[in-house]
């Protein structure tokens, strides 16, 4: 039996909006670290738009590879489970990490509050933190460079299993044009879908209450991938 073209775009919209919107591990690590890096919306979208291309580009090039070899879904489907796996760990590792570091980082900013008693009987009351930033300046330049480059590894091995049995089928058909249609369409709704949440969940941020908790940001950020990674590996997100 064959399905319409338009039912085929439909379909392949869908999916790749839905498969994002429900999957969380798809905007959070995006977004939580922008607020602890101070990312500009510019830069986060750069780097989610980047990071979005690696995750559907590893899956329409095995799906490529499949179709040249005449492989069938249920042969492909061990390879993307395989790589959602190693994505899912590789989440969880990271997340940790970022954590650990991010709560460490925390303690030593904890301000401290001292007295001083001038001779005319003033007090004066400062605060501050023992945190030396300029002893820290390669630590924090080194995770600066790499947190991108980490989370395009990541994403690179997050698999898009929704898309390989929709691109196979017009491959199926011979129907070229299906299969040309079917991946721009699936890789610019799903990438789009990354950038709206993104973008929707930052400028979401600026008309919440101005909470205290900078000082623990990285230790959020990492928090979260870390259930990010988890979700997915255990939850089946």
């Amino acid at each position: 039996m064959q399905i319409d073209s338009g039912v085929l775009y439909l379909t392949a919209a869908s999916i790749g909006f839905f498969h994002t919107l429900l999957g969380p591990d798809h905007y959070l690590p995006f977004i939580v670290i922008s607020k602890a890096r101070k990312w500009s919306l510019l830069k986060t979208n750069v780097i989610t738009f980047i990071c979005g291309l690696g995750h559907v580009g590893s899956s329409v090039l095995i799906g490529f590879f499949g179709i040249l070899l005449g492989i069938a879904v249920n042969k492909l489907t061990p390879i993307e489970t395989t790589r959602g796996s190693i994505a899912a760990w590789l989440m969880i590792a990271f997340g940790l990490v970022y954590f650990i570091w991010g709560l460490r980082k925390a303690i030593k900013e904890k301000p401290h509050v001292h007295e001083h008693v001038h001779t005319d009987g003033t007090i004066h009351i400062h605060t501050h933190s023992h945190f030396k930033e300029h002893s820290h300046i390669h630590e924090k330049t080194r995770i600066k460079s790499r947190t991108p480059w980490i989370l395009f590894t990541i994403f690179i091995f997050g698999p898009c299993e929704p898309f390989i049995p929709i691109l196979l089928y017009p491959a199926s058909q011979g129907n070229i044009l299906d299969i040309a249609l079917v991946t721009a369409i699936f890789s610019t709704v799903t990438i789009g879908t990354m950038m709206l949440v993104v973008t929707a969940s930052l400028v979401g941020f600026n008309f919440l209450p101005k909470l205290n908790i900078e000082r623990f940001m990285h230790a959020i950020a990492g928090a979260t991938i870390f259930l990010c990674g988890i979700s997915i590996e255990f939850l089946g997100l």
